[in-house]
């Protein structure tokens, strides 16, 4: 049989499961790079407004490390370096989340077993699986070159930005294209792609905030920046890096050569034969979850130091008037330019995220379902309602714990700097943990979708919490139109930080509404057909 037997009908079959997760990669990357160049010339329009805002960087380690690189008063290098930072991430995440979807994922539920029963070699799926990922960073980058050139930018840079985009995407589906030969399960393979891309990110990070540009060139993620657009552009750098991918991939076809289908090269570690701590539902949530509130507790801390590190700079911006602080206002729609106002709005945006954890706990739930493991779990005494109880409150808890966390290490680190520990501290834990009934609620709202209609419950839970962020507080300029959503839940939490009587009635009615909406999942799921 020919190695590559059965790629272009694996292709296709990839092709088709893509269409309604790689437009809107490709869609946000694009519109993302068009925005900024939007954002450039709205708000950043004189050539004083543009070294204002170099100075701030300049004087800012931490803000000049998000974008990365060397930034000159020009449009179209301050448009890249506002977007490049989050595009070249994007572009990685998504191509490496397609690899491990279309190999590890596949052998995961026993399709790539099924597949192979018909005329298809050993090495087509991961073929297929890294001909449609590269294709889609492909297509990204170039779409993303057309868009800057059609908007007025220099052809030579805009296919520059974009070949950084595509070499991004490339590098990290080689990344987990080995991780997916290495892991013996998906989730092992993420772990690992994901760890490189974070380990990567930090380099490039740090080599930026320290001033140390050696770093860079350790991280994956530091060549797309290094290629510098419209900056003399550094070709060789693509080469170089699309030749190191060429490197991962076939790494990746000599490692999958080497390993049984359903196996890893990494030997699985066997876990003990009993497990005296393992006592009940909750114990049972807590060992399968802790794993990933932990990944999220390092991410909530990184924001909110990353966050309070920035407090000096706002606060000397927010006490002398300047056109730069009325751009801020304006972009972040602050009714008054206070440090409050600046400290809750940051809060917000943590809390519209951690809003996503209970989410993705809920969509677990589904998964022990549809993998057979929760059926396995009710094979025992367990009932129903117990085995989710155990998840619900796993998940409520991390959802204040994250919270707690990011006020804690977001007023930490604010006290220290230009606050007072003593005061600060406990005024940012509390504010953090008035979102928290909010984030419930959106969990709640998915749980309910699970209970009614499984089957539709991950297409119901992440528009959910889509639509709160969208219409939610930190779309400040949108939200102010319309004076808030009442669908929204963040809507009805108010500005703990300003140190006004803190109203607990809203409070109170989220929690009830959250109560019921968890009631009707529960006795929903105890009504249905498992499985």
């Amino acid at each position: 049989m020919n190695a590559f037997a059965g790629t272009g009908h694996l292709v296709r079959l990839a092709l088709r499961r893509e269409r309604a997760i790689a437009p809107w990669w490709i869609l946000l990357i694009v519109s993302m790079s068009l925005v900024m160049v939007a954002y450039i010339n709205r708000y950043m329009r004189t050539e004083e407004l543009k070294l204002t805002y170099l100075g701030i960087i300049a004087r800012t380690p931490l803000l000049h490390a998000i974008g990365g690189g060397q930034v000159e008063p020009r449009l179209e290098v301050l448009a890249t370096w506002r977007s490049g930072g989050f595009l070249y991430v994007a572009g990685a995440f998504a191509a490496l989340m397609s690899v491990i979807r279309h190999t590890r994922r596949e052998e995961d539920a026993g399709r790539t077993e099924l597949v192979r029963a018909a005329v298809v070699s050993r090495r087509a799926p991961l073929t297929a699986a890294v001909l449609v990922a590269s294709g889609v960073s492909l297509l990204a980058g170039a779409l993303t070159a057309a868009a800057l050139i059609t908007a007025g930018l220099p052809p030579i840079g805009s296919i520059a930005y974009g070949a950084a985009i595509a070499l991004a995407g490339w590098l990290f589906g080689g990344v987990a294209a080995v991780a997916a030969q290495l892991a013996a399960g998906a989730r092992t393979a993420t772990t690992i792609a994901l760890s490189v891309l974070g380990l990567a990110y930090v380099l490039r990070f740090s080599g930026d905030a320290l001033g140390q540009p050696w770093l860079r060139y350790l991280s994956p993620i530091g060549w797309s920046h290094l290629v510098q657009p419209y900056q003399g552009e550094r070709w060789w750098l693509v080469g170089a890096g699309f030749v190191v991918g060429a490197v991962l991939y076939g790494l990746a076809y000599r490692l999958l050569d080497r390993r049984d289908l359903g196996a890893g090269v990494l030997a699985e570690r066997p876990g003990p034969a009993t497990a005296p701590r393992l006592r009940g539902p909750v114990s049972l949530a807590w060992r399968l979850h802790r794993g990933l509130l932990l990944k999220w507790a390092v991410g909530v801390a990184i924001f909110a130091g990353a966050a309070g590190g920035l407090s000096p700079l706002t606060n000397d911006l927010l006490t002398r008037p300047s056109v730069m602080l009325d751009t801020i206002i304006t972009m972040t729609g602050m009714r008054s330019p206070s440090l409050a106002a600046y400290v809750w709005y940051l809060i917000m945006i943590m809390a519209y995220a951690v809003a996503l954890y209970p989410v993705l706990m809920v969509i677990r739930l589904r998964a022990e379902e549809v993998s057979g493991r929760g059926e396995a779990v009710l094979a025992t005494p367990l009932s129903r309602l117990r085995w989710a109880g155990g998840h619900l409150l796993v998940a409520g808890l991390g959802t204040a714990a994250l919270m707690a966390v990011a006020g804690l290490v977001f007023g930490t680190v604010f006290s220290l700097l230009v606050g007072d520990l003593a005061v600060d501290l406990p005024r940012f834990v509390a504010g953090a943990l008035t979102t928290v009934p909010a984030a419930w609620s959106v969990g709640a709202v998915c749980l309910l979708a699970y209970g009614l209609v499984p089957r539709a419950c991950v297409a119901i839970s992440w528009p959910a919490w889509v639509l709160t962020v969208a219409l939610g507080q930190i779309m400040t300029p949108f939200y102010g139109f319309f004076g808030g959503f009442p669908v929204e839940p963040f809507h009805y939490v108010a500005n703990a930080m300003t140190g006004a009587p803190y109203d607990v009635r809203p409070t109170l009615g989220l929690i009830v509404v959250t109560a019921l909406l968890l009631a009707g999942g529960l006795l929903s799921l105890r009504r249905r057909d498992f499985g």
